[in-house]
Parts: C-alpha cells; structure tokens; sequence
C-alpha cells in the first residue's frame, strides 16, 4: 500500500525469483562468493548425500526488501517479506555477521532518533515508538510519525531496549 515516494524513502526494493539471480550479478561485478556468504546475501548449502558440494543459492528470493542500518545509515544486512499468502518463512533477514547482528539492532533506529530530536514537548517527545515489524514502522513514519522503530524477528533485547534508552527516557 505505500506509493512509489515512500518505497524511495525508505529504500525498499524487490528481489525476485531467481535461485541465482543476485549471486551472479555480483559475482560478474567482482564479489567473492566468500564475501556474499559472509554478508548473508546467498546461502552455501552442505554437501548432498552423494558428497558432491552444491552451488550456492540466493538468501532472498521473490521477497520485498528493507535495508537494515548502522548508526551510521549504512547498509548492514536486509529485512525481507515474502508476497507469497503462502510462503514459508514469511519474514527473512539476513544472518548474524561480522556487521550485523539482530539482537543488537533496530530497525530505523537513526531516522527515527532524528525525527524524535525535531519533537520539542508533549509525550511524543520522550522517547522512540517500538512496533512489530517494519511495514509498521514505516506506516508509521508515512502517518507522521517518524520516531518509530522495529526489532529484527525476535522478542526485545537488552540490547535494543539500551537503544531505546539512549534515545529518551520513555
């Protein structure tokens, strides 16, 4: 539901339904398949039972895409909904790295911190929304209300709620 201006706000993009499609561009761009499998973008998978190794696939495959972000805004790791009514699993992100791990961060976290530093009195003022997932943070920030965040799949951390704090004391 959200217009083309807010899949370019918030960076979202589509992966589509190639087993290959992504590691094969960015092979011929000069990636490793070392560096794709250590940034979670494909999978290698094990052995198959005849012991011969198996190529590797692409992690994200006909899926909507959101960015994860430092606190820098750079680009971490990815957040992926599947369009399928049926597809298994409905939510993807990518796995735990050397940059990214999902216990650790929020997504949205700089955007909404800056948009909660525009906010000078009321409760609003106080602290940054936590919702569900990202679709609803970003609802959010179309409504609005831009000082949403969301955790990556999993319950709150203490991590992420030293996060939180950081940002205000509610």
């Amino acid at each position: 539901g959200f217009d083309e201006h807010a899949w370019a706000r918030h960076r979202i993009g589509f992966a589509p339904d190639g087993w290959r499609t992504l590691f094969e561009f960015l092979t011929k761009e000069g990636a490793s398949v070392e560096e794709l499998i250590e940034a979670g973008l494909v999978v290698q998978p094990e052995e198959g039972a005849d012991g011969k190794s198996r190529q590797p696939w692409d992690r994200f495959r006909s899926r909507v895409i959101f960015p994860i972000t430092d606190h820098s805004d750079r680009v971490i790791a990815f957040g992926a909904r599947t369009l399928d009514p049926d597809g298994k699993p409905k939510y993807l992100n990518s796995s735990d790295s050397p940059l990214f791990h999902k216990g650790r961060t929020l997504y949205r976290y700089m955007a909404a911190r800056e948009e909660l530093a525009k906010i000078k009195e009321g409760p609003a003022s106080r602290g940054l929304i936590v919702t569900e997932g990202y679709v609803d943070a970003i609802a959010l920030a179309e409504a609005g209300i831009g000082s949403a965040v969301a955790p990556l799949g999993t319950a709150l951390t203490e991590d992420q709620l030293d996060l939180l704090w950081r940002a205000g004391p509610e």
